[in-house]
């Protein structure tokens, strides 16, 4: 996005939370990689997404510190559960620090390990799935969830344009090749529908039909 048109954008968004600023400047001082923040603006988005789904369960596929898991809690009906995967555990100690500190807490259920030994043993619904977790991994998510997911349901992937490299002929390392893939693929997966957003690194939304 064109810095100027990020800084009118940003400054006729609502403000995040003090815990939000507080996370994302933590993360950006503490973490490796703190570009993998969800961040204000997509925080936002995140969060309205989520309420206007009202959704009873979430499951979110890489936590990384917290921030979006924060963000989607926000729609969630009373009695509602978020599900959280992240493999690194040495951010464990990090994302429950600031889980335990947000009113939300009691509805996110931190999960540590690999998504894809984790997934098949929840016994779960899923009115929204955020993919985010390892890029190489997506179409295997994507497969793992599906008929976990609801009728009528969405699947929000991040990353989908991953730095321009997917549609960038001399860009294809695995990281680039698997999220083309994944691209390709639910774009002509009859059983949703989709759109493809240019923000940020790119937001694919997919609606279970």
């Amino acid at each position: 996005m064109d810095s100027i048109v990020q800084k009118y954008v940003i400054e006729h968004t609502e403000e995040e939370s003090e815990l939000l600023r507080e996370l994302e400047r933590e993360t950006n001082v503490k973490i490796y990689h703190p570009r993998m923040l969800s961040g204000h603006l997509q925080g936002k988005l995140l969060k309205m997404f989520s309420m206007m789904i009202a959704p009873y369960r979430i499951l979110e596929i890489g936590t990384y510190t917290g921030y979006s898991a924060l963000c989607l809690a926000e729609g969630l009906l009373p009695g509602g559960i978020l599900h959280t995967i992240e493999i690194n555990d040495e951010l464990e100690e990090f994302i429950r620090l600031y889980i335990n500190r947000s009113p939300l807490s009691s509805k996110i259920k931190l999960h540590i390990g690999n998504a894809l030994n984790i997934i098949p043993g929840l016994d779960e619904t899923f009115d929204l799935v955020f993919i985010d977790g390892d890029k190489r991994e997506y179409l295997e998510y994507y497969q793992a969830i599906f008929d976990k997911v609801r009728q009528g349901g969405f699947i929000i992937a991040d990353n989908v344009l991953w730095n321009g490299k997917v549609f960038n002929e001399n860009e294809n390392d695995e990281f680039t090749k698997s999220i083309r893939t994944f691209n390709d693929y639910v774009h002509y997966d009859t059983r949703v529908e989709n759109v493809m957003l240019p923000l940020r690194d790119g937001m694919m939304i997919l609606r279970k039909r």
